[in-house]
């Protein structure tokens, strides 16, 4: 694939092929990841997933984030059948991905005001659109992670073993 709107859409290369592009960490892919994905593929032809590097989500989410590395990350949305092809990018944002690849719809999630989606002005610029998809709910991988290190905080009783009164 060229990046490039101005060379993808030259009608003499026979492309012409509406190009999309979300982001993210995707470190544990969960329902709300995958609502999004296939919502915004259904808004061109080809959607393109920038993916954040593992120094990236340690950058943004801490030390203890990615779980899944990178590369298995990649491979992970690479086989969703949403996505056509995926970017990683080390820096904190795909400002510079966006750039070069001037999607002709730029997708996130609606949890992002509009006036701060990384990499408006670019795409809006070269004629392309913003789309803000509906937030899903009830999908976090913060609160995933959360919720699995609550469960191996609690000490595990041994079968038939009563409670303390202390656990109670």
């Amino acid at each position: 694939m060229r990046f490039g709107r101005e060379k993808r859409n030259d009608p003499s290369s026979g492309a012409g092929r509406l190009v999309v592009f979300t982001n993210g960490c995707f470190d544990l892919l969960h329902p709300g990841h995958i609502h999004g994905l296939e919502q915004s593929r259904q808004l061109g032809d080809v959607l393109i997933v920038g993916l954040n590097s593992d120094r990236s989500v340690r950058q943004l989410k801490g030390p203890m984030r990615p779980v899944i590395p990178e590369a298995e990350r990649a491979e992970i949305l690479s086989a969703l059948e949403s996505v056509d092809a995926v970017v990683i990018f080390d820096e904190p944002t795909p400002r510079e991905v966006i750039s070069r690849l001037l999607p002709d719809v730029l997708v996130k999630g609606g949890d992002w005001p509009g006036d701060q989606i990384v990499g408006r002005e670019e795409v809006e610029a070269a004629g392309g659109r913003v789309v803000s998809l509906p937030f899903v709910p009830g999908y976090s991988t913060s609160a995933i992670l959360e919720k699995i290190r609550e469960g191996f905080a609690k000490k595990p009783r041994l079968r038939g073993q009563r409670a303390s009164s202390a656990d109670s």
